[in-house]
Order: structure tokens, then sequence, then C-alpha cells
């Protein structure tokens, strides 16, 4: 894959129109998803990965082959996500203690907004990576980048640090600090992560409704992902903490994501 890419770059700079827009179709999803994981809400992630998709293009004639294509994607991405601040992201953001009160509030046995066992184990799929995801949002962003990197999307350290612009040294102390946050925060409070915690996913359905921070009518990941949830409990030789990420779906890009490209960049 790598080498085909290579091929394209080549091609796209030797101004090949097609070879430019397989190279987008090819990085889109990865740029999104990071995106996604970066600022939580689809309308943020989506201009994000427009912006970074026109500077991936514009910028295509500096890679010169000396790390792997999708590394330097992903050294775009990083320098544009580690400054930007979404809309929704912004006014979402908490600190740990404020995201604690917020997981604190609203549990009840009772879901009122799920009318059968479908509805239910997706609004509870909904709630798990919301909620998890949200999470990421109390590290400041290049901690949470360090994290989502090495944890989620499993680069090691010399990789991650490259990715960044950072020493490996760095990258495995900010690793540290941001894995020590996440792992303790969801220990105490996840009842995912340790089953002697009264939260789960059902109980706080009817409250992230009614506060208007998941849609039940317009779900932003349930669709893209099997039973998460059921999964966890299956996986032994990793901590919980990071096996809720991982198993987070993956989501595609979408198409107007690409027809803004081609009509910002003129790809006919």
């Amino acid at each position: 894959m790598d080498k085909n890419l290579n091929i394209l770059v080549k091609k796209a700079n030797s101004g090949n129109k097609e070879a430019l827009e397989s190279i987008i179709h090819e990085v889109k999803d990865l740029v999104y998803n990071l995106s996604l994981k970066m600022l939580l809400f689809p309308e943020d992630a989506k201009d994000a990965t427009q912006e970074i998709l026109i500077r991936i293009v514009t910028r295509l004639s500096t890679f010169k082959g000396e790390s792997r294509f999708k590394t330097w994607v992903y050294r775009v991405a990083t320098n544009y996500l580690i400054s930007v601040k979404g809309k929704k992201a912004s006014a979402f953001a908490r600190s740990f203690n404020e995201y604690e009160t917020l997981i604190d509030l609203g549990q009840s046995n009772k879901v009122t907004h799920a009318q059968n066992a479908g509805e239910l184990a997706l609004l509870e799929e909904e709630v798990k990576v919301s909620c998890t995801q949200g999470l990421l949002l109390c590290l400041n962003p290049t901690d949470r980048l360090v994290y989502i990197l090495a944890e989620i999307l499993e680069f090691n350290g010399k990789e991650g640090a490259e990715i960044l612009g950072i020493t490996s040294t760095n990258f495995r102390k900010k690793l540290s600090r941001s894995r020590e946050k996440i792992r303790n925060f969801l220990n105490n409070k996840c009842g995912l992560a340790n089953t002697n915690n009264p939260c789960r996913c059902s109980k706080k359905i009817d409250f992230l409704i009614n506060q208007n921070i998941i849609n039940a009518k317009g779900l932003r990941f349930a669709q893209f992902t099997q039973r998460s949830i059921d999964l966890v409990h299956q996986i032994e030789d990793l901590e919980k903490s990071v096996v809720i990420y991982r198993l987070s779906p993956g989501i595609p890009a979408p198409d107007s994501i690409m027809k803004k490209i081609k009509e910002t960049i003129l790809i006919k």
C-alpha cells in the first residue's frame, strides 16, 4: 500500500489529477477519524478534515519519501488539529473533575427513549462511544494526540514522536501522563472498565438525550459499529481502558467532504 501511494504521489506531483484524487480517497477516512477522535463532534471533524485534505494537496510536493506517506499525512493532520478548536468541541470540553460530575448526574434505571431491545442496544453503544470519546477532551490537545496515536492507533514511540515533531523521550512522558489520567478516571468511574463502579451506559441514556448531548434520531457512532460493549469483557490480554478505545468504530468520512475537495482543487 505504501509503495502504491508513493507512486501515486509522484504522478500527482507531475500533474495527474486522477492520481491526486486516488490519494485523497486513500487518506480521507484516516484523517476524518483522527479529527473525530480529537474533536468528538462530526460537524467539527468534517470542517477539520476538509482543511487538512486541502493542506495535504497543496503541500504534496514537500513529501520527499523519507517516511511512510501515511506518517506524513498524520503529521500534516496533527499540525492542524493541535491548534484548531472546534465550535462544539470547545463548548463541550470539561476538566476531569467537571466530567466526573457529568458522569454522576442523571443516572436512571429507566430508559424512556428506547421502545425495544434493538433501540436500547444502539443507544447504549452511542452512550459508550460518546462518553469515552468525550473524556479525551479533558486532555490538552498535545496530550490528547499522544494518547490517540499511541493507545488507540497503536503507533510506537518513535513513530508518534516523528508525527508530532517532538523527541521520543518527550512523547513517552506525555503518553505516561495521559495514560494515567484516562486509566484512573475510567477505573474510578466507568462500569465497563471496572464492574464495581455503578455507572452503566444504559443508565445515562435518558439524561444525555434530555441534555442534547446525544441525539436518539441522529446517532453519531452506533450505526457504524457492532456491540463493542459486549466485546470489552471478552478481551483479557489488554487492560480495559485500552480495550474500550480500540473497539470504537472506524467511521467513513462523509461523501460531502470529497465533493467539497473536488470543488476546491478542481478535480474533475
